[in-house]
């Protein structure tokens, strides 16, 4: 029991990575207040904490508003009293149905010429077609929401005299992501908002750190075309995607006492995809 009698906070984890989070801290003997835009993904996750499910707490909010973080805030402070950790997870989907087709047309030409020796054709342009509608939403959901959280987790952390802020960001924060430039702008500031805030709170006692996983299995990379997940896979040493299981167990390490020493670093679950 590594987290018990502490109170956590996981946001976007009515399904994915969020959702194996909140129920591994649950199992640790965590009180878990497990946040999503959805409100019945939310609650599901609660109810799938079994034995553990009445230290659960169901708090629906859009991260990407900062009123609706306060208020999110507000009610956690009442329900438990203060708060241990905050993992900042809320994500969303980098592409429109209709856009993800054709980045999969896209990708499967471009797979096509690699193999054929020739030069290639098939060009993204995902930079110059973005709207500025998912430019804002892509940023405001990942790094501003990751900010807003952060800053009404701090004011909870400060008041104990101790906090875990574990923030998830990406491979592409690493190694960048040219299908998707905005989700790896606003992972890769994540990260440096990471290091930047851990030498900032270090002197309150509060450690802040960040996962940069690499392909999962969940929802939201479930769109990929068989090609694209094959080509992705063969990029792998390992040969497979990560279980969001695996990357809870990296946050789980990063929320206990076993991390003590850790601050302002990433750890990345990739299954050696990127080694730098």
């Amino acid at each position: 029991m590594k987290l018990e009698g502490r109170v956590a906070l996981i946001t976007g984890a009515g399904s994915g990575i969020g959702r194996a989070i909140a129920l591994r801290f649950a199992e640790e003997g965590a009180s878990v207040a497990v946040n999503d835009i959805v409100s019945e993904g939310a609650s599901k996750a609660v109810d799938a904490m079994g034995a553990a499910r009445e230290r659960g707490f169901a708090v629906p909010a859009d991260v990407s508003s900062s009123a609706e973080v306060r208020a999110m805030f507000a009610r956690v402070a009442e329900r438990f009293g203060g708060l241990d950790i905050l993992v900042n997870n809320a994500g969303i989907a980098e592409t429109a149905p209709d856009q993800t087709a054709e980045l999969n047309r896209k990708a499967e030409a471009r797979i096509g010429e690699m193999m054929a020796g020739g030069a290639i054709r098939t060009h993204w342009d995902v930079t110059q077609e973005l709207s500025d509608e998912a430019w804002h939403r892509m940023i405001g959901v990942h790094l501003n929401g990751t900010f807003f959280c952060t800053r009404e987790a701090l004011k909870l952390m400060s008041a104990r005299g101790r906090g875990a802020i574990i923030n998830i960001s990406s491979v592409a924060a690493l190694h960048g992501i040219e299908i998707a430039p905005h989700y790896g702008a606003a992972k890769g500031g994540i990260l440096s908002f990471t290091r930047s805030l851990a030498r900032e709170v270090a002197s309150r006692n509060i450690r802040v750190n960040a996962i940069c996983p690499g392909w999962v299995e969940t929802a939201m990379t479930g769109v990929l075309s068989p090609l694209l997940r094959a080509f992705a896979t063969s990029q792998i040493p390992m040969r497979r995607w990560a279980q969001p299981d695996e990357i809870a167990e990296t946050a789980l390490f990063l929320a206990s006492d076993d991390s003590s020493y850790f601050t302002g670093q990433w750890l990345s679950p990739n299954g050696g995809m990127f080694t730098g």
